[in-house]
């Protein structure tokens, strides 16, 4: 997990992954891509040792004095901040800074079995999901977000280079995959700027990279119970054909009338080609 560093110092813990963002120049261009509100309801998945939280607490308050002193109704608006903390000792040193922060809840946990709804429904509205996101996780963090997508407004996260390259590739791009197929139904994505391993101590071997994630109102097709399925199958073996990727799951003709070619490779097709395919599949009940 790359998190964020200030003067709390713990022992870094392997097992997660921690390398503490310390860059204050990344730090505000971060902020400042999610140009927090007055009425927001952010979640910081891994505060780390609260830098960022800092930040965002502290543009937060400025975006409420802000709006309070043009409009009288908005006195009452105040951001609030929940931050999932996997480790338990940083947790407590951040329970110590901010414990007379009425705006922040830190939570003790795993985000991997957080439910998003839940906080949301408890919040009165959908969240701002903002952070550096476990580099080991990534991929399952995200679709786990996802499963809360009508929970969530938007993510600004940071995450490993090489992801948000696959996030935000297109159809026939050398990253086009199975990831940039699954999130285009629910959001869009923006790439906003790399970040190099001395921004963080330690640094790490790669690069990272900000990604935005907006979540759609309506999705951008209507998806098929077997989308993820179709998607999962054609990525195993890339350089496959059609044909062959998907013979478990749909005959050449079933592709064909599909209006593709089963000779085709799964890279060169657009996501809604991926939704079309499912939908000939009548011979499986849903979840099967």
């Amino acid at each position: 997990m790359a998190a964020a560093a200030t003067g709390l110092q713990t022992p870094r813990r392997k097992r997660f992954g921690q390398h503490f963002l310390h860059d204050p120049t990344i730090l505000q261009r971060i902020v400042a891509a999610i140009a927090p509100g007055p009425d927001d309801r952010l979640v910081e998945i891994g505060p780390g040792r609260g830098a960022l939280t800092r930040l965002l607490l502290t543009s937060s308050a400025a975006a409420t004095a802000a709006a309070s002193a043009a409009s009288a109704a908005a006195c009452a608006a105040r951001t609030t901040i929940d931050a999932i903390e996997i480790d338990r000792d940083l947790a407590a040193l951040l329970h110590f800074e901010f414990a007379t922060e009425p705006r922040l809840r830190l939570h003790t946990g795993d985000a991997l079995e957080f439910d998003f709804t839940a906080l949301a429904r408890e919040r009165g509205g959908r969240l701002r999901v903002v952070g550096n996101l476990p580099y080991n996780i990534s991929t399952p963090l995200l679709f786990h977000l996802l499963e809360h997508r009508s929970a969530i407004q938007d993510l600004h996260i940071m995450l490993q280079k090489e992801v948000v390259a696959r996030m935000a590739a297109g159809a026939g791009e050398n990253d086009y995959g199975r990831l940039t197929v699954m999130l285009a139904p629910w959001c869009r994505v923006e790439r906003l700027f790399d970040v190099g391993p001395g921004a963080f101590r330690p640094p790490p071997r790669v690069w990272s990279a900000v990604v935005r994630l907006s979540i759609l109102p309506e999705p951008a097709f209507p998806v098929s119970e077997h989308f993820g399925r179709v998607v999962s199958a054609a990525f195993t073996q890339r350089r496959k054909t059609l044909r062959n990727s998907l013979r478990e799951l749909l005959s050449a003709a079933e592709i064909e009338s599909a209006g593709l070619d089963p000779s085709a490779r799964p890279e060169t097709l657009p996501p809604e080609a991926f939704n079309a395919l499912a939908r000939k599949i009548v011979r499986w009940p849903p979840g099967a």
